[in-house]
C-alpha cells in the first residue's frame, strides 16, 4: 500500500523536469534505412491500391453496360441505350 502511495505522488509530480539538449550535429540526424523502407512501403501499397481500385471501378461499369444491354435485348429493343462514359 505504501508502494502504490508513493508512486502516485510521484506520479502527481508537476515539477517540469528539462528535457537534455541535443549537442550533435542536427543534420545528421535521419530516418535511415528502416524509415526509407516503410516509406517505400507505404507508397508501393498505396499505389497498389489504387491501381486495383481502377481495376474493379472499370469492372463494375463494363459489368452494367453489359446488363444495359441485355435486359434492352430482352425487352425487344433493336438499338440498345449505351451509358456515356463518365470522367
Amino acid at each position: 500500500m505504501i508502494m502504490l502511495a508513493t508512486r502516485i505522488l510521484l506520479w502527481m509530480d508537476s515539477t517540469p523536469r528539462p528535457v537534455p539538449e541535443y549537442t550533435g550535429d542536427e543534420n545528421l540526424v535521419t530516418p535511415g534505412v528502416i524509415g526509407f523502407a516503410i516509406t517505400f512501403l507505404v507508397a508501393a501499397a498505396t499505389v497498389l491500391l489504387l491501381v486495383d481500385m481502377t481495376r474493379r471501378v472499370r469492372r463494375v461499369r463494363y459489368r452494367a453496360e453489359v446488363n444495359d444491354k441485355l435486359d434492352a435485348e430482352q425487352r425487344g429493343e433493336t438499338a440498345p441505350a449505351t451509358a456515356t462514359p463518365e470522367d
